[in-house]
């Protein structure tokens, strides 16, 4: 798989105290899969349990930051035998390039999956230019 120029994942890297964090609980980095054309880039982001307001995509210095919050299920009705879903965050960082329009970036959430598209800076179009006499 080819990284493209324009959009740089981040390498995963864990929080290695808990000291670095301000809230306790894991974090999650989510999975992605990115898809390129000529004119975007899209980008999807597995984020299950992750509500709209509970998501923030944060872009600040060419770095755009995704980060959710996934609670506990609400609405369970007994007493706990055995659980295995976790409540955490999820956090994940990329890189941008000059390239990507950054003030048309679009995000939707819809079924735990965010789908955000950065559209590609539109290039000049090629065109004849007249020279005027002096």
């Amino acid at each position: 798989m080819s990284e493209s120029k324009e959009l740089k994942v981040r390498e995963k890297q864990p929080l290695d105290s808990a000291a670095e964090q301000t809230k306790p609980g894991p974090v999650f980095t989510p999975n992605v899969d990115i898809f390129e054309t000529e004119k975007a880039i899209t980008l999807l982001a597995d984020m299950p349990g992750v509500k709209a307001d509970n998501l923030n995509v944060d872009l600040r210095d060419d770095t755009l930051t995704l980060t959710g919050e996934v609670g506990p299920a609400a609405g369970t009705p007994g007493e706990k035998i055995y659980v295995e879903y976790e409540t955490g965050r999820y956090y994940r960082q990329f890189s941008l390039s000059e390239v990507i329009a950054q003030e048309k970036i679009d995000a939707k959430l819809s079924d735990g999956v965010l789908r955000l598209t950065l559209p590609k800076v539109e290039k000049a179009t090629p065109r004849r230019i007249a020279v005027q006499a002096g």
